[in-house]
């Protein structure tokens, strides 16, 4: 209940200061549950990839450290979130979100990269999606870089595309690994170029 009253309050905000959000190829969603992948560009493109996914809800994973906020705390665990310590995850960084995705309720947004300024790709959302025995969906953000070009309505795109299928068989092997990143690479790669070709992430812009 909370999520969805979130959502709701967050796509009133998300239309207020920006009102140019375009999402594209939804189609693609799979009906079950899912691991929703894709480059991390923005501290809000989970938040855009929520809305653009809805009916469907998420959990997240969400650094440890905000949760020592009571505030913080409160609204992150009833959006779904949940914590892991980045310098040493520990076996709940899997099993948490692969009970929630079996549970056929909650779909799992994860970026593979794990931050914003890297680009290599993380096993973890392949790791995720083989014991849960669910795809993963690529997806790009599109858009402004800059808070501030959003507040300037600046065009937003969500774009989805088609489920990548793990086999739950998979030896989860270095070459596996790389043989499914070097699939979703291709398909952020295909999407990026799908909505606009000309568009370049701009690390620096974060700075």
């Amino acid at each position: 209940m909370f999520f969805s009253f979130a959502r709701f309050i967050v796509r009133i905000l998300a239309w207020l200061l920006n009102g140019r959000i375009n999402v594209e190829n939804k189609s693609a969603l799979p009906e079950g549950t899912y691991v929703l992948v894709g480059p991390h560009r923005t501290w809000w493109d989970p938040i855009f990839f929520a809305l653009a996914a809805s009916p469907r809800k998420f959990t997240f994973m969400a650094k440890e450290e905000l949760f020592k906020n009571p505030i913080l705390r409160f609204i992150l665990k009833h959006a779904n979130a949940f914590p892991v310590n980045r310098q040493n995850p520990g076996p709940s960084a899997i099993k948490t979100p692969v009970k929630a995705l079996r549970s056929k309720d909650l779909s799992l947004i994860m970026f593979p990269t794990g931050s914003r300024y890297s680009s290599e790709l993380k096993g973890g959302a392949v790791v995720i999606a083989k014991m849960a025995r669910v795809p993963l969906v690529p997806a790009v953000y599109q858009g402004p870089l800059k808070f501030s070009a959003v507040l300037k309505r600046k065009k937003i795109t969500i774009r989805f595309g088609e489920p990548i299928p793990v086999d739950p068989k998979l030896k989860l092997n270095d070459e596996n690994l790389t043989m499914i990143g070097d699939q979703m690479q291709a398909a952020f790669d295909q999407i990026d170029h799908d909505i606009n070709p000309d568009f370049k992430y701009e690390i620096d812009d974060h700075k």
